[in-house]
């Protein structure tokens, strides 16, 4: 049999990375980044990279960055909630996951946006759980019915109650990691054991240009010395907090990305870091950071090939839409960006289920990106030879009433080389009018309902149940929040 090519998509040459890598390197060594936490700081400086006095400005020696690239591993394992299953990130195996943290809900009734609310986090959370193309839960949605001090250890919370799958998540404010890192222990039954078997990813952004917060740089810190995987969220915007040519934003994105890597491997050497990010070409007209835009899937393709190149696991802001509404446009930028991300070989892919510039989610949305990511599954597994000879033999007594419907190699094969969509129409025009001229939008709510209503809670023991609520409720207590929504289990 003749090895299957799996397709694979590159913007860049060789000659090309090696120079954008070179200028990213030289730019945080002449020029350097801004810190302002003073724990990185204190990091840096032992590592001999001081701050210059009364800015927070780092310059970092390409010895040190290239010493913390060559302990950062090249891949990272995540298990599920359980401990059991396990999902390979590197290489160029793909994980789609919903985009996060939108603010807002497209409710399909209205055709409105509105702010979501605890209910909401949990038909997401159990929407998702039933999605057999989305690998990973992300904390997708903020509840706007708790306060802000608490909305983000209460996503991951009611997440982990829902769902089974790694989480892709973060903070809103450093108070906030350690009761987050507490619900991961008590899942796992011990800081060691979540360490070894990783269940959250926790995204750090820089904030362009050349700048870590101090929030997202205690996060990169806090992360690495509990073994969490730190996925690095570059996020300029060409021609307004980075250059405007993708070649300059890219010099830029490596730069910061390299910046926070260096961090996390201070912290505690080998650490797991993903190459991550969100920029996006930004619009003069509109003033708008479209994530649909073919330049902004074009830098995330050659951000990726970038990682690749520093030996990385990868991630991108891919799969999703500027759209206000599941219309065409919806359709077509997800389906792009799922199609260019999965041929670009990018593991962690967020962003099904999003419209409005990364704003909104929408469950409808959601289950027809997971059809486009099934799609995309079935397109980077190629074409392959499935028997030897291919075909020859099948033709023998060839007679001109031959039908392919009859022959045993049709039923061995045809479910196996072809994927067969649900939402996607592919009635005939009188069927499709039989059946009430049903949109693929029409399909998906009913398509949501039925997930839902068949939805089972996955297997959590009481006693890490107790905890997590213990956990949640003094958290709140301690921020002045004395009481939580009621939950309809």
């Amino acid at each position: 049999m003749i090895e299957t090519k799996r397709p694979k998509l590159e913007f860049l040459s060789q000659a090309l990375v090696e120079k954008i890598v070179d200028e990213g390197l030289a730019l945080l060594e002449k020029q350097g980044i801004f810190v302002e936490n003073e724990a990185a700081l204190k990091l840096l400086a032992a590592a001999e990279a001081p701050a210059a006095r009364d800015t927070q400005r780092v310059r970092l020696g390409r010895k040190l960055v290239l010493d913390c690239l060559s302990s950062t591993p090249p891949s990272i394992t995540m298990y599920d909630r359980s401990g059991d299953k396990s999902y390979f990130v590197g290489g160029d195996q793909i994980h789609f996951d919903p985009g996060s943290a939108a603010v807002s809900l497209l409710d399909h009734n209205t055709q409105e946006e509105r702010k979501a609310g605890t209910a909401d986090l949990v038909d997401f959370y159990r929407l998702v759980e039933t999605l057999e193309h989305i690998n990973f839960h992300s904390t997708g949605l903020i509840s706007a019915d708790v306060p802000p001090v608490i909305a983000d250890c209460y996503r991951l919370y009611l997440g982990l109650l829902y769902g089974s799958k790694p989480f892709v998540t973060g903070t809103f404010r450093v108070e906030s990691f350690k009761p987050m890192k507490e619900f991961l222990v008590a899942v796992r039954g011990g800081e060691e054991e979540l360490a070894r078997k990783p269940l959250a990813i926790f995204d750090a952004c820089p904030s362009p240009p050349l700048k870590w917060s101090n929030l997202t740089t205690q996060s990169l810190i806090d992360s690495a010395r509990a073994g969490i995987p730190s996925e690095l969220i570059s996020m300029g915007m060409t021609g307004a907090t980075s250059l405007a040519t993708i070649t300059g934003t890219l010099v830029q994105h490596v730069a910061e990305n390299l910046c926070g890597l260096v961090i996390c491997q201070l912290a505690k050497r080998g650490a797991p870091v993903i190459f991550g990010g969100s920029p996006s070409s930004f619009d003069m007209r509109k003033g708008t950071t479209p994530m649909g835009a073919i330049e902004t899937m074009m830098i995330d393709s050659a951000y990726a090939q970038i990682g690749k190149h520093l030996k990385l696991p990868t991630h991108a802001y891919m799969a999703l839409s500027d759209s206000k509404v599941n219309d065409a446009q919806s359709g077509i930028e997800t389906a792009l960006g799922a199609a260019l991300a999965a041929l670009s070989g990018i593991n962690v892919i967020s962003g099904p289920g999003m419209l409005d510039f990364e704003s909104t989610q929408s469950l409808e949305k959601l289950v027809i990106d997971n059809e486009i990511c099934g799609m995309a599954y079935r397109l980077v597994a190629g074409i392959a030879q499935r028997d030897e000879p291919i075909a020859l033999d099948k033709f023998e007594g060839f007679k001109p009433d031959f039908q392919f419907l009859t022959l045993p190699h049709t039923r061995q094969w045809y479910r196996k080389e072809h994927i067969l969509p649900v939402l996607m129409d592919r009635d005939p025009y009188e069927a499709w009018v039989m059946a009430g001229r049903k949109t693929t939008l029409d399909k998906a709510h009913k398509d949501v309902e039925d997930r839902l209503g068949k939805y089972a809670l996955p297997p959590l023991p009481d006693p890490i149940r107790k905890e997590l609520d213990k956990i949640m409720t003094g958290y709140a207590r301690s921020q002045g929040v004395q009481g939580l929504p009621k939950r309809d289990d």
